[in-house]
């Protein structure tokens, strides 16, 4: 009778004993969901967003192993098997040998749980989620566990990938949203699949889909996980729409964080108005003293000069200037190159001088 109760009765899964694979679900191109159960019949207990860190044969490599981490996009509300989602890059090693090599039966060695990026322990009513590719799966993983717990769900879900077959649990998140109002999905891609129609939104992530996709993001805690130069994009976006930045949240997939002390400081650039700024026009010959929040298009009005212009929001590109020195604050909505960008050119409508800047004007 006992021995029919503990099997009612499970422990909590700890790192000393291996997980068996039991599933390997292909995702998108090269990128696949690994399903784990714990031999013992333990119950795995995490918080949502958190990252496992498995250790992968790799023959040729120190030790003959690796270690890699990787965000969990299963939901502790499913706590008898555990699910990470990884995708391949280039140089990937330890993930290429799992999606060349790991099958069903095998067992291999996991740390963890771990990690601080999880809305566990947040009292917002709303969120907002952005991710671009596999950032998706801490969002994953935080969707799921609320879609399970019930209740009045109010998530903005934006993810942005290269293709729409690139988006990774595409299918299973429309499968929820039709099921539960509140999950309100977003995607974002930078080119259709050929021969495939794509009508949804195309490009970079900006400032204008923000606002189109999310009109009450200043009442939303937002949670962002993709590649640093996406993540610091969003942030830009945010921060120039004056977004609270105690309501946000980040983790880069690429290294994820264990402990407090380890959180990288974000020391973006935010113009100042109390904050003093001049600008040299040197074909004009021309300075204008103005506030760092002071667009560059705007100290040239203030001194008489004609900067041609179009949307003064960054999307048209009609007020691109050269710029030869000094620093700016830019945040467009697509509307320059990032070769122009390398080049020293500028948008000057949304462009912000911080200290002495020149200008080909």
């Amino acid at each position: 009778m006992l021995d029919s109760l503990d099997r009612f009765s499970p422990t909590i899964w700890k790192d000393s004993e291996k997980l068996e694979c039991v599933s390997v679900v292909p995702e998108a191109p090269n990128t696949a969901s690994f399903t784990f159960r714990a031999p013992s019949g333990a119950l795995f207990a995490y918080q949502p967003g958190q990252f496992l860190t498995l250790e992968i044969p790799a023959p040729g490599e120190p030790g003959g192993v690796v270690h890699r981490t990787y965000t969990i996009s299963s939901s502790p509300s499913r706590p008898r098997s555990i699910t990470i989602t990884a995708k391949a890059q280039a140089d990937s090693i330890g993930t290429r040998w799992m999606l060349d090599n790991l099958k069903p039966g095998m067992q291999i060695k996991a740390i963890g749980a771990a990690g601080l990026f999880t809305n566990a322990e947040s009292k917002a009513r709303k969120y907002l989620f952005i991710s671009a590719g596999s950032g998706i799966t801490p969002m994953m993983s935080m969707t799921t566990c609320m879609w399970d717990e019930g209740g009045d769900l109010d998530i903005v879900f934006i993810n942005c990938a290269k293709r729409p077959s690139e988006i990774i649990f595409r299918q299973r998140l429309e499968q929820m949203a039709s099921r539960a109002p509140g999950l309100d999905l977003k995607f974002v891609v930078e080119e259709p699949d050929l021969y495939r129609p794509w009508t949804g939104y195309q490009g970079q992530f900006n400032q204008l889909m923000l606002g189109l996709m999310a009109p009450d993001y200043l009442e939303r805690e937002v949670y962002c996980c993709g590649p640093e130069p996406f993540m610091q994009a969003v942030r830009d976006a945010l921060t120039g729409l004056g977004f609270d930045p105690d309501n946000y949240h980040q983790e880069s997939f690429g290294a994820p964080v264990e402990e407090e002390a380890d959180q990288p400081d974000l020391d973006d650039v935010v113009p100042d108005d109390e904050s003093a700024a001049e600008i040299l026009f040197t074909t004009s010959g021309v300075t204008a003293k103005v506030a760092e929040t002071d667009t560059v298009l705007a100290a040239a009005r203030s001194v008489g000069l004609n900067i041609p212009s179009g949307c003064t929001f960054g999307v048209c590109g009609t007020c691109k200037v050269k710029k030869s020195s000094g620093e700016v604050h830019m945040v467009h909505n697509g509307g320059i190159s990032e070769d122009d960008i390398e080049a020293g050119y500028i948008l000057a409508c949304c462009s912000n001088p911080i200290g002495s800047v020149e200008v080909e004007v």
